[in-house]
């Protein structure tokens, strides 16, 4: 649905993507990730035809979003992290110029503004300024200006900034279920949210693809770098477990109470009872043995090295 080749992207001097290629299967849901300043708008901004690359090719739906940029806006609804709403216009004023923007009319345009009224949470306060309105529901409003002709393609630029616990979930949802219709591109930086709504998971650093990979892939990857945690009643001689066979990595950390050490091993099945033999011979004291589980931040931070 959505395909991306060697996309680049200069201001002036400055290249803010350099050969990004990536592919987004129709009926996914693919979480766009990365630091700050690392690409991801300027990307989405390409896709949408607020920005035209340097070189390179994006096409959506098999439309060229150059070439053929009035077509690929027909079958995209963009949401931007900080959308530029009309402020003296009415909830319910704006959606119907927006829809009439967007050749909707008549009972069409109608049903499809109460439709999105009520999927965003904002049918109570249709009536309101959006100038008066908070950072979270102006991003309702927004989303539901994305969805009023249900395109094929939604592109989301962080759809829960500003939004409070309560609304993130239900905005979670909502994504879940719009991916049942629509293929969506969803950039974020709560990594938790990705790992409840998508599928897969594109990173991107400096201006570059560092990772596209499904969340299934990821997930294996996490668990190729389990651990297990090991939590001492008192002080212990880290050099210790370095003659246990087959470790690969031995991190100790002191704790106001007594020690806690974490270790690597290809086979993580036998490491447990190597280390409760090891502190028997010692004579430890084990308070607690579990085993630990890289998570996606984990994965993120090492392959964006932020800190």
């Amino acid at each position: 649905m959505i395909h991306v080749l060697n996309l680049t992207k200069y201001y002036g001097d400055y290249p803010a993507i350099q050969f990004v290629s990536f592919d987004v299967p129709a009926g996914q849901i693919v979480g766009f990730l990365g630091p700050n300043g690392a690409g991801k708008s300027t990307t989405m901004r390409i896709l949408t035809g607020y920005l035209t690359a340097t070189s390179g090719k994006a096409t959506i739906a098999g439309l060229d979003v150059f070439w053929d940029s009035v077509e690929v806006r027909r079958r995209i609804g963009y949401m931007a992290e900080n959308s530029p709403l009309y402020l003296e216009m009415r909830i319910s004023e704006y959606l119907h110029y927006r829809a009439g923007i967007k050749g909707l009319y008549g009972a069409e345009r109608k049903k499809r503004i109460g439709y999105v009224l009520d999927r965003c949470w904002i049918t109570d306060v249709r009536r309101q300024i959006i100038g008066t309105l908070s950072k979270g529901y102006r991003q309702r409003v927004a989303l539901a200006d994305a969805l009023l002709t249900s395109p094929p393609v939604l592109i989301l630029d962080e759809p829960t900034a500003g939004l409070d616990p309560a609304q993130i979930r239900s905005t979670r949802g909502l994504i879940r279920e719009l991916g049942q219709e629509h293929t969506i591109l969803l950039s974020t930086h709560i990594l938790s949210e990705v790992e409840m709504t998508c599928d897969s998971v594109i990173i991107i650093n400096r201006g570059k693809v560092a990772i596209s990979s499904s969340l299934a892939d990821l997930a294996r990857k996490a668990g190729e770098r389990a651990r297990l945690v090991a939590i001492f009643d008192h002080a212990v001689e880290s050099d210790a477990f370095l003659n246990l066979p087959g470790l690969t990595e031995v991190v100790p950390q002191a704790l106001p109470d007594g020690a806690l050490v974490r270790l690597s091993s290809p086979d993580m099945v036998d490491l447990a009872p190597k280390v409760c033999a090891l502190a028997a011979q010692k004579g430890w004291r084990i308070r607690e043995l579990r085993s630990e589980r890289a998570t996606l931040e984990d994965l993120f931070v090492q392959i964006t090295g932020e800190v």
